[in-house]
């Protein structure tokens, strides 16, 4: 398989791609792109509404359940349509990997503190609160020095 981009900012946007068939990855393709709004955003849903989340105003997305979450920077939990690692694509280089089943926005964290028995969680500017895996802390620790 071939990928190739071009930036010309004088054309009008168009996405073409090419298949055999249309499989599994023609119609993540055709979400991508249908879903994409211009903006960095996403579409949550709590029981009652339905939001746009700008990418900024995410703390961290989560799963629990099966089911992938969006706390924003109130520390209100958001449901999404999207698997983690659909998510993690379209998401800014900001946002890092803390544990196997949640990506943090590294601008949002306010600190790390450490727990019983050595574990270190990380603590947001809201308030909310997370488990740092052992593997991703050893990373993290790298990129911050």
């Amino acid at each position: 398989m071939k990928f190739k981009l071009n930036i010309d900012k004088t054309k009008e946007e168009q996405v073409e791609a090419t298949l055999h068939s249309k499989g599994e990855l023609a119609y993540k393709l055709e979400e991508l792109v249908l879903g994409y709004a211009g903006e960095e955003s996403i579409t949550a849903y709590t029981e009652d509404d339905i939001k746009l989340l700008k990418f900024a105003d995410i703390e961290c997305v989560t799963v629990s359940n099966s089911k992938t979450y969006v706390i924003d920077t109130a520390g209100k939990q958001y449901r999404i349509k999207m698997r983690l690692y659909e998510i993690s694509e379209v998401l800014p280089s900001y946002f890092i990997r803390i544990n196997k089943s949640t990506i943090a926005n590294r601008k949002r964290i306010e600190r790390f503190s450490t727990v019983i028995y050595g574990s270190v969680d990380v603590v947001f500017k809201s308030g909310y609160r997370d488990y740092v895996s052992r593997r991703c802390f050893a990373e993290i620790k790298k990129e911050l020095k």
